[in-house]
């Protein structure tokens, strides 16, 4: 092998230079498949692939942190750096061994995840990879050899078929009876710049604790660790920086049997980890991932069903990517979207302020906790491995120079990250408020309930020192909770001013946090002028996009306890050319107890299950409601559906269903009528607490001239599904007809479709020319995508082409010489079909033509019907390998669309969806 490696470095020049395309040895692990092996038109010498000296791509480089952040602020501009995300996702750290191989595992899953595991697309995915550059990263079993040495990454299971594929995991290291070798960053730069490599064609793996660095009889992996860590080091450096890649740190620090018989990852390996995680591991992440034994083989089952399992890893894994890839917050954003401040920092909201020292102290009380609050405030300050952190950063010189127990000290930073996704393991069985998180393709997580991330200081009414030592510690911190994917990152406004602009720029470029500036007065009472003051203050230029101002009072006979209220009302008007954000304001203490029922949003509060409270004069949020209830802050407002023959409808269940998961007082009914006007003349509609209500057929278009104002939405579709009522300044009733009924085809299909729409001429096909027909076509036109109209009365099809533009198929023969057929629209315009919407009657029993379900690229068959549950559409689509959308979906999310439009704030999401599903599922005779 010494040998072999003296080869290399004599050779390592002359190839780079001298071959015209080199194509270094890599390993891909294939979940659930073992790969035929293929010919390749590159240079061989092994198998098809031309091996790269495994140090090549260090040669004068080197690894420096300092350098590494530096890099990464130069690259910065105005842009998000993972908005409209399309590259390999990369997991870098250390397995606990070879045998756990925790890394991998985690990237075969996510990578299937990704594509919905969806069987046939992975291998319509490997297909292309042999078939590019890419062929040279297909790994394969050398059968002829049984040492250790040949040892790769290879899956626990192996079949053949590709039906059976499970993920792809791209490894940059590999071992085989040759020795070992490092993927070249030179490659993956050129497959992924050519679309090879995309988010959905498999998860880049940098195991620093691979096969490779374990010594066999045959192997002596000591010679060749150094280099080893340099390569894969250099690998990490271009990927990160250079091509932009998101990657994340999987922190694995398992804890050893405690019979001592196992050990599960070896004192080399941990001190290898120690070695490299301030040089590389961290530096070339973004976001990390902490694991302890869930990935340990042949562990008994947790003894408790709330312990964190493998399945809430690979969760936590999808959540954090999933918050990497949503579109980037902005500051006083209103309406809808997934990440919006002024829904998840909404009206009647509240967070939970735990204090316990430990989290697993709060699992007594989660279920009840998670039924009243809206996210959980993970205090940093008050945890016990907080001490554990201030302590190991001011003894940081005593602890490099102790290796040999490195295994024994405790971690705190890990602890703290690792305590955290605790908590959303424990609240995840209840966390029915939790709203819409899209993870990818057709997937929500509709689990995770968000987490307010604080590090509390001793002069803002928390225990963390703010000397100049513990700022910088602070804010070290809130980087950690920036690495968490945390959902608010609480940051306080009075500190240092350039780390406080580091942490606000590196978020805003990096990360989708979203920041919530705050400042707390303790012990002194402030002036009406200084308490505006602190909002702007807490704005923080602009990058906030909320602001939270606690004071104190030292009376209060002149109503004192609205100070902090009646700022926030004044602040958010005097600066009307900047955006609006929500403002918070409390009063500390027992005297500041009815400013939390003042406050409209975004309340902390504790609970009644709970031993003790956060903070003085803190309340429930039982107790804020019926305080809110009793002083007529929240009427109990009056909701229902507007239809005829709408016995069937599923409304006033998932409506009713999400005003009770989220406590409030309202009632939501049907209105069977035959005409519009019976209902405007009723009781419902003219009750001083009407809220709102839903409309369905036939009275879409009837209720237009009943109310005052029109969204744009609505104008252009020309129909009315949602009523909203608003006061104007005058208190007098404004009634708003807006239309949901396009976001509940849109949201679908975008998070299918992403960005694709724009790379080339696709269509959406639309069959049906009523008013569903025209929310489709609108929705078509915001995805970008061109629409092709086909109805039985051709002229209601050519209103929608006048209207929305687009062309109208006379019929969806595939023959190019018929006279506007379907087949002669795509020939013309050498586009393709990316999309199906029907709207036409579920009776009607329409079928696509063969030919539209016999090419390799499949449309999505979208049926906006949700009774029956599978039309003959969607039989005949599901049958071919289409990806569907059923009205089902549609349903819930136009509905997600009114709560949140009806309610200001954010939808139960997983509440209205369960509700959908369980009266649109088919029953067992139904099935028969």
């Amino acid at each position: 092998m010494t040998a072999l490696l003296a080869l290399y470095l004599t050779a390592a020049c002359t190839i780079s230079s001298c071959t015209a395309f080199v194509m270094p040895q890599a390993g891909i692990t294939v979940g659930g498949v073992a790969l035929a092996e293929e010919s390749s038109p590159f240079p061989s010498s092994s198998k098809g692939r031309q091996r790269l000296p495994f140090y090549s791509s260090i040669q004068s480089r080197s690894i420096s942190p300092l350098a590494a952040k530096s890099a990464k602020s130069s690259s910065d501009d105005d842009a998000h750096q993972y908005d409209n995300y399309d590259k390999p996702i990369v997991l870098i750290g250390l397995s606990s061994s070879p045998q756990n191989n925790e890394l991998q595992r985690l990237a075969l899953s996510l990578s299937g995840a990704m594509v919905g595991n969806n069987a046939q697309k992975m291998a319509s995915t490997l297909e292309i990879l042999e078939r590019s550059q890419g062929v040279g990263l297909l790994g394969d079993d050398d059968d002829d050899d049984d040492d250790d040495a040949t040892r790769n990454n290879a899956s626990a299971s192996s079949t053949t078929g590709r039906e059976a594929v499970s993920g792809i995991s791209l490894s940059a290291l590999g071992l085989d009876s040759e020795g070992p070798f490092v993927l070249d960053a030179a490659l993956i730069r050129e497959l992924v710049r050519e679309k090879t490599l995309t988010l959905t064609s498999g998860v880049i793996v940098l195991d620093f604790n691979h096969a490779a660095f374990h010594a066999t009889e045959n192997y002596k992996a000591e010679d060749f660790e150094v280099d080893l860590i340099r390569a894969l080091g250099s690998v990490a450096k271009v990927l990160y920086e250079e091509e932009g890649l998101l990657s994340v740190y999987v922190n694995v620090q398992p804890d050893d049997d405690s019979d001592g018989e196992d050990e599960v990852m070896s004192d080399e390996a941990r001190e290898r980890k120690s070695m490299i995680e301030k040089e590389v591991l961290i530096p070339f992440s973004d976001y990390e991932l902490c694991i302890k034994n869930e990935g340990v083989a042949k562990k008994e089952a947790p003894s408790t069903s709330s312990a964190t399992t493998w399945s809430d890893t690979e969760w936590e894994l999808q959540r954090i990517i999933a918050r990497a890839l949503l579109p980037p917050p902005i500051v006083g954003a209103t309406g809808s979207g997934p990440n919006n401040a002024d829904l998840m920092m909404g009206l009647n909201t509240f967070f939970l302020s735990l204090s316990f020292p430990k989290v697993e102290d709060a699992s007594p009380y989660v279920e009840k906790m998670c039924q009243d609050v809206d996210s959980m405030e993970y205090r940093v300050d008050l945890l016990a491995a907080a001490k554990d952190y201030l302590a190991s950063n001011s003894n940081d010189d005593d602890s490099k120079d102790d290796d040999e127990n490195c295994k024994e000290k405790k971690d705190p930073r890990f602890d703290i990250l690792y305590q955290q996704q605790r908590l959303r393991v424990l609240c995840r069985p209840h966390a029915q408020r939790a709203p819409a998180l899209p993870f990818a393709g057709s997937t929500i997580i509709d689990d995770a309930l968000p987490i307010v991330y604080t590090v509390r200081t001793a002069h803002q009414a928390g225990t963390w020192p703010d000397d100049e030592a513990g700022i910088q510690q602070m804010f070290d911190l809130l980087e950690l909770g920036l690495r968490s994917a945390a959902e608010v990152l609480d940051v306080e406004s009075a500190w240092d001013a350039q780390l406080t602009d580091k942490l606000l720029h590196q978020s805003k470029h990096r990360y989708t946090s979203l920041i919530l500036g705050s400042h707390h007065v303790v012990g002194e009472q402030v002036s009406m002028d200084t308490a505006v003051q602190l909002y702007r203050q807490c704005r923080m230029d602009n990058r906030a996009h909320g602001a939270k101002v606690v004071l104190s009072i030292t009376s209060n006979e002149n109503d004192e306890d609205q100070l902090a209220y009646k700022a926030s009302i004044a602040a958010s008007k005097i600066e009307e050319d900047v955006p609006k954000i929500p403002n918070i304001g409390l009063i500390l203490g027992e005297d500041g107890s009815y400013s939390r029922i003042l406050n409209p949003r975004f309340t902390p509060v504790t609970h009644e299950s709970l031993p003790s409270k956060a903070a003085p004069g803190q309340l429930t949020a039982a107790e804020i409601m019926a305080g809110r209830l009793l002083m007529g802050q929240i009427p109990s407002e009056r909701y229902a559906i507007l239809g005829h023959n709408i016995a069937y409808s599923v409304s006033p269940q998932m409506q009713g269903s999400a005003f009770v998961a989220v406590k409030l007082p309202h009632t939501y009914s049907r209105a069977d009528v035959e005409t519009v006007e019976e209902f405007v003349e009723g009781p419902i509609w003219n009750d001083d607490n009407f809220g709102g209500c839903s409309v369905t057929i036939p009275h879409k278009q009837n209720i237009i001239p009943h109310v005052d104002v029109l969204t744009d939405a609505a104008k252009e579709i020309g129909s009315v599904n949602t009523v909203i009522v608003k006061k104007d300044k005058f208190g007098t009733r404004v009634l708003i007809g807006e239309n949901t009924d396009w976001r509940g085809i849109y949201n679908p299909l975008q998070r299918r479709i992403g960005d694709d729409a724009a790379k080339s001429t696709q269509y959406a096909l639309i069959l049906g020319g009523g008013g569903t027909a025209r929310a489709a076509a609108y929705a078509a036109t915001k995805l970008g995508l061109e629409r092709i109209y086909f109805n039985r009365t051709p002229a209601k099809a050519m209103d929608l082409a006048k209207e929305f533009g687009g062309v109208v198929a006379s019929n969806l023969d595939k023959d190019p010489e018929s006279k506007d057929s379907l087949g002669a629209i795509l020939s013309q315009n050498n586009g393709s079909v990316k999309v199906v919407i029907s709207t036409l009657p579920a009776a009607a029993e329409f079928q696509l033509p063969e030919w539209m379900l016999d090419s390799n690229s499949l449309p999505i068959v979208f049926d906006v019907n949700y009774k029956p549950y599978n039309t003959a559409l969607l039989l005949q689509a599901t049958e071919k390998g289409c990806d569907v959308v059923r009205g089902s979906e549609m349903l819930w999310e136009q509905g997600v669309g009114q709560f949140e439009l009806w309610t200001g704030r954010k939808a139960p999401y997983g509440v209205m969806k369960k509700v959908v599903l369980e009266n649109c599922l088919p029953s067992d005779e139904e099935k028969k």
